[in-house]
């Protein structure tokens, strides 16, 4: 039987929808990551509409061993190296993105890769998005999301903490 979301998993959800809205983006979403064990996942996700593709996967995966190679932005995260904002996907240097790979797997045309990380920890990483045209991240844009990130991080740490003390209570963390 599965049991009902922690309340931490409802604050992660609501600030993942609140960032959505607040950026008028068309997905935001959120990849949790289990540090100590080099595993994440996409476990939160707020959509414009039912039209705009739901990026949530059950399933946790090893993050740390291919991905790197084959993502910038996610290698950038790892490495705790700043947030980084992508006015279009179609434009950005293939030192910053990998388009084949943005195509292929998340669909979007703007993005913003903000990383929630504690020194050189990485615990997840926001994702607002935009679909079918280029977006500019506005300074204000960018002040909002970086103030989430201290949030972020804290309801995730609380999360992992409270998941060794007592098991698997959030439906995604199983």
């Amino acid at each position: 039987m599965s049991q009902p979301p922690s309340d931490t998993a409802h604050q992660l959800q609501q600030i993942v929808t609140d960032v959505g809205q607040r950026l008028n983006a068309d997905r935001c979403f959120l990849h949790i990551r289990k540090p100590e064990q080099g595993l994440g996942r996409i476990a939160y996700c707020w959509r414009r509409n039912d039209s705009i593709p739901d990026a949530i996967r059950a399933e946790w995966e090893e993050d740390a061993r291919t991905l790197p190679d084959i993502d910038p932005l996610f290698r950038a995260a790892l490495l705790a190296q700043p947030s980084v904002y992508v006015d279009d996907v179609e434009t950005a240097p293939a030192t910053v993105l990998n388009r084949e790979f943005e195509a292929q797997t998340f669909g979007h045309r703007a993005l913003v890769h903000a990383h929630v990380v504690e020194g050189d920890t990485l615990w997840g990483i926001l994702q607002p998005c935009m679909f079918g045209q280029p977006r500019h991240w506005t300074e204000t844009d960018r002040a909002y999301i970086n103030s989430q990130l201290p949030r972020l991080l804290a309801l995730l740490k609380k999360e992992w903490k409270r998941e060794k003390e007592e098991g698997p209570k959030q439906a995604g963390s199983e």
